[in-house]
């Protein structure tokens, strides 16, 4: 069993790397027909990323833009699980506050940000607002519809054993929420760093959509690039390293069901 999840784990990473391959051919030819300030070749960018990794600001303005986004989804993921949960459970609050859901679904994060300058002007509290009112919504509405498939029958079976609120919580919904949970969560995480660059482009005077936003003034190309596929990296690594076996962690009870072998007895034979 360990051979063949060994097998598939290296046919995995010889896809990506001849994707990444792929990618690079295509880009390095594309660099090599247009001029370096339109599309930067990736040698020059890796120079470029070289470059910022050795400046004096690179470490503070990675950390303040992880600082923001982690900071934003954390208080969405709280707010946005407690509302879902209460949604779900009952209602006439859904019916009453969803035209209001609806509303943060549509306002779009532009919109979220010019307020945000309003209200909080240059600083970190635009970006996190900004984060959060992204994620927010789509926490929220996963973790409903999820509360919302949980079975009415089982609630009040634990009610009958007089089990509390918690209990209910813990062992009834969170099994059937933690899906839906995880999937509004990876979605959200990946639109909050999105949207963090637009906040910190216009109320921030640090952070990777600062820098990137300089280095498109100044039409520092490769700089521009190399931000990018930094903030790229970043996402790739958060998504791979915590979201992800994270899921898989919680869900490890989710294991498939075994086929029987052939030298397993049937109920025939146990019988006979």
């Amino acid at each position: 069993m360990s051979a063949v999840i060994q097998n598939r784990a290296l046919q995995l990473i010889a896809q990506r790397l001849l994707l990444v391959a792929i990618f690079l051919a295509l880009w390095w030819w594309g660099a090599s027909h247009v001029p370096s300030f339109v599309l930067p070749g990736p040698s020059k960018v890796a120079n470029a990323l070289v470059a910022l990794w050795h400046s004096d600001t690179f470490v503070a303005d990675v950390s303040a833009t992880c600082r923001r986004v982690l900071s934003g989804f954390l208080i969405a993921t709280v707010v946005g699980t407690g509302l879902g949960l209460a949604l779900g459970g009952s209602r006439v609050l859904a019916r009453f506050f969803e035209p209001i859901l609806t509303v943060f679904n549509t306002v779009s994060s532009a919109i979220w940000a010019i307020f945000a300058i309003i209200w909080f002007g240059i600083s970190d509290a635009t970006t996190v607002f900004v984060v959060f009112m992204t994620a927010m919504p789509l926490i929220l509405t996963n973790v409903w519809e999820g509360a919302k498939t949980v079975d009415a029958q089982y609630v009040d079976l634990a009610r009958s054993f007089r089990m509390s609120r918690v209990q209910i919580l813990r062992k009834i919904y969170g099994p059937t929420i933690l899906p839906h949970f995880f999937a509004g969560a990876r979605l959200a995480f990946g639109f909050g760093w999105r949207v963090s660059l637009v906040a910190e482009t216009i109320g921030s005077s640090s952070g990777i959509g600062y820098r990137l936003r300089q280095a498109a003034d100044l039409v520092q190309t490769d700089q521009v690039f190399a931000w990018t596929v930094l903030l790229v990296g970043l996402m790739l690594l958060l998504e791979g390293g915590v979201l992800k076996p994270a899921e898989r962690w919680l869900f490890r009870w989710k294991t498939p069901a075994r086929t029987p072998s052939r030298n397993t007895p049937s109920l025939l034979q146990v019988q006979g």
